[in-house]
Formats: C-alpha cells, structure tokens, sequence
C-alpha cells in the first residue's frame, strides 16, 4: 500500500501507530496491575496489540516506499528509517504482554493465580509499554525532524 486517495498510506498509517501502540502499552499496564481493569479490558488490549502488529509493517512499508523515491538522504532521514524498522519489535512484544495479561486473567478465574505470576506479568507490562511509548515518540521526533525541520520551543 503506497498511497490513500492519492496520500501517501505512510502518513496516514502512523498516525494510527502512534495512537494504538501507546494506548496498547497504558491498558496493558493498567490491566497488570489492577484486576478490575483486567476485567474490564484485557480483551481489548489483546485486539489492540494485535492490530498494531498487523498495520506496523504496513507503515514501515509505506515509509520505505517513500523512502525509495529519493536518490539521496539526510543524515536524520536515514536515522528515521533505522529506527521505524524497529518498531516491529517492540509491535511483538506489545502483543506478547498482551497475552501474558490474558493468561493471566484466564488463569485468576480458574484457580488462585501465584503472586510471582501477577508480579512477572506485572513487570513484564511496565517495562514493553514504557520501552514501546519512547520507541514511538524517538521514531516520531525524528520523523517530525526530517519532514518539518528542527522544532524548538
């Protein structure tokens, strides 16, 4: 996918990226930590991890696309284009706590779950959704940069 009603799909397909990945990471940890909400949303963070795994390569394809159609780069473009294709990575990695979480739930409503489950899953949680919210913003800022220039405050 290059381009949507004549855009290019990579800025279209980012900006859904830079919404579900974070939102992944803050239910999931929301979810580890506090049962009611596991109740209420482990499912959700279960589809919603698998939705960025699935638009994360999407995006990083549309990117390379647009990538490939100039012959020479900035120095912050080419940095842009490293640091989105790690951003596959950490889209796994979203969905592995997702399921660590509904593992998790599943387990609590059969039996009494082990602490050191909840806290690993727990654990787990903070660390990928903390990890994957500043990939995200590194790959937006110097994304932001190569389109738009330096944006000082």
């Amino acid at each position: 996918m290059t381009t949507v009603f004549g855009l290019p799909a990579h800025a279209l397909l980012v900006h859904a990226i830079v919404v579900l990945a974070p939102l992944t990471a803050g239910l999931g940890i929301l979810c580890a930590l506090l049962p009611w909400a596991r109740t209420r949303f482990v499912w959700l963070v279960v589809a919603l991890a698998a939705a960025n795994l699935v638009l994360t390569p999407l995006t990083v394809s549309a990117g390379q696309w647009l990538y490939n159609r100039e012959d020479s780069h900035s120095p912050i473009l080419e940095l842009h284009e490293e640091r989105g294709e790690t951003m596959i990575y950490f889209s796994i990695a979203l969905l592995v706590m997702a399921i660590a979480i509904a593992v998790l739930h599943v387990r609590a409503g059969r039996s009494s779950t082990p602490k050191g489950l909840a806290i690993g899953v727990a654990v787990l949680a903070v660390v990928i959704g903390v990890a994957t919210t500043v990939q995200v913003a590194r790959i937006g800022h110097v994304g932001t940069e190569a389109k738009w220039g330096v944006v000082s405050d």
